[in-house]
């Protein structure tokens, strides 16, 4: 991650923890992507929740390219939606859903996807800046710097910490050395202990 404008990292953070406030959370407290979603207004669904899909696209997403696509947003007659991959862990899901989110909430212009007749995803468009911006507010918002800090200094393994924030251990692992807060508060932990 090198092109995020200078000072996002920054107004990413003041982010998770504004949302916690306004959520009246606590500052290391869990933000279930559900829970964000009603709070933005964001529609949730999943292949089968969407109107008019054809069976043989939803074979293409479900059966027969699961681990092909993560999540899209996009706008159904005027209300924000966020489309997820059920087949996905948990935790995968729920990064998924925060970058989406992530997404909305930067405003950013959505992708394409088109479908073509048999189901098939045959375009869609990609804006690296956007992505980048998505992954490290929408993990932010999960996995905050202070949250993070506390963890680290209280020992607690990755697994334990993935869990209380239902993600992944490897996002519990790369939010820990991006952040440095292992380096400035745990010093040689082991990652993976119970």
């Amino acid at each position: 991650m090198g092109s995020l404008v200078r000072g996002f990292k920054t107004w990413a953070e003041r982010t998770a923890a504004s949302l916690r406030r306004e959520l009246a959370l606590a500052a290391d407290a869990p933000i279930p992507p559900s829970r964000l979603a009603q709070f933005l207004e964001v529609e949730l669904w999943t292949p089968r929740d969407v109107p008019g899909l054809s069976k043989a696209a939803l074979d293409q997403l479900l059966v027969h390219d699961p681990w092909g696509w993560s999540a899209v947003s996009c706008a159904v007659r005027g209300q924000d939606v966020v489309i997820y991959n059920p087949r996905h862990s948990d935790g995968r899901q729920s990064s998924d859903i925060a970058h989406e989110l992530a997404h909305i909430i930067l405003g950013h212009t959505p992708g394409t996807i088109v479908l073509s007749q048999d189901g098939a995803i045959v375009m869609r468009s990609y804006d690296p800046q956007q992505e980048e911006e998505a992954n490290w507010l929408g993990w932010t918002i999960l996995l905050p710097r202070d949250a993070l800090a506390e963890a680290v200094r209280a020992r607690l393994s990755n697994s334990i910490i993935a869990q209380r924030y239902g993600v992944s251990e490897q996002l519990v692992e790369y939010r820990i050395r991006m952040t440095g807060v292992n380096l400035q508060f745990g010093g040689t932990r082991r990652h993976r202990s119970a």
